[in-house]
């Protein structure tokens, strides 16, 4: 079941969809591109969230909105793309912002300098919480860290999402090899916010992957559910 494992599809939570329009234009592109399973991740801003209940009341209303104005849509699970701050591994609750029925958490990198913390919290996050961290879009920040810092975030063990952008570029394709060599488990997701600037790509991941990266990424969620 080909699963996009990242996309902001919800209407406007944040700064993807920004109505039930958009959001079904772009749920029918994905199906157009073979997609059969969606979860939705909305940013989780700790600092401008009024806690965890209240974001996830908001998800579900958007959600519900979606929901109803198309209730044929089927296999959407409810996420989030959780932005690591400071404290992010203190917040009373953070396992309610898994993917739905599981224990993974997808979890993205400030776009700041690397600093020891981050690790840290990704650690915290990983053991007080029994969840399994998949990393956000790794491959953008290659420019950005270096090779000792990048390997911090490898060494974690977590899952690595990769955007289908990723084979936009020859630097992008080498790093998810790379990647891919050493044994990471890795996803992919289109990470979709629009129907312009940032539309649905799955037809780029289906021609440039191999299909055993696609079947590889798209076993995860066919694991076990683990209750949370």
């Amino acid at each position: 079941m080909l699963t996009d494992h990242h996309s902001h599809i919800l209407p406007g939570i944040d700064d993807g969809a920004k109505n039930v329009e958009m959001s079904l234009e772009m749920i029918r592109a994905l199906k157009q591109q073979g997609v059969e399973r969606i979860v939705a991740t909305p940013h989780f801003y700790a600092h401008r969230e009024d806690g965890i209940d209240a974001y996830l009341q908001k998800r579900q209303h958007a959600f519900d909105t979606l929901m109803a104005h198309s209730p044929a849509t089927e296999n959407i699970l409810l996420g989030a793309e959780v932005a690591i701050e400071r404290g992010i591994s203190e917040l009373d609750g953070i396992q309610k912002l898994a993917f739905e029925g599981t224990n993974y958490i997808l979890l993205e990198f400030p776009y700041t300098s690397f600093a020891d913390w981050m690790i840290e919290e990704i650690e915290n996050i990983t053991y007080n919480f029994k969840l399994t961290p998949i990393i956000a879009h790794l491959h953008r920040y290659t420019d950005d860290y270096s090779k000792e810092q990048m390997q911090s975030v490898l060494s974690l063990g977590a899952l690595i999402q990769f955007n289908n952008e990723v084979f936009e570029t020859w630097g992008g394709k080498r790093f998810l090899k790379s990647v891919i060599s050493s044994g990471h488990e890795i996803v992919f997701g289109s990470d979709t916010h629009n129907m312009k600037t940032r539309k649905p790509n799955f037809d780029l991941l289906l021609k440039k992957a191999k299909p055993e990266w696609i079947k590889r990424s798209d076993a995860l969620l066919d694991k076990p559910k683990v209750h949370i």
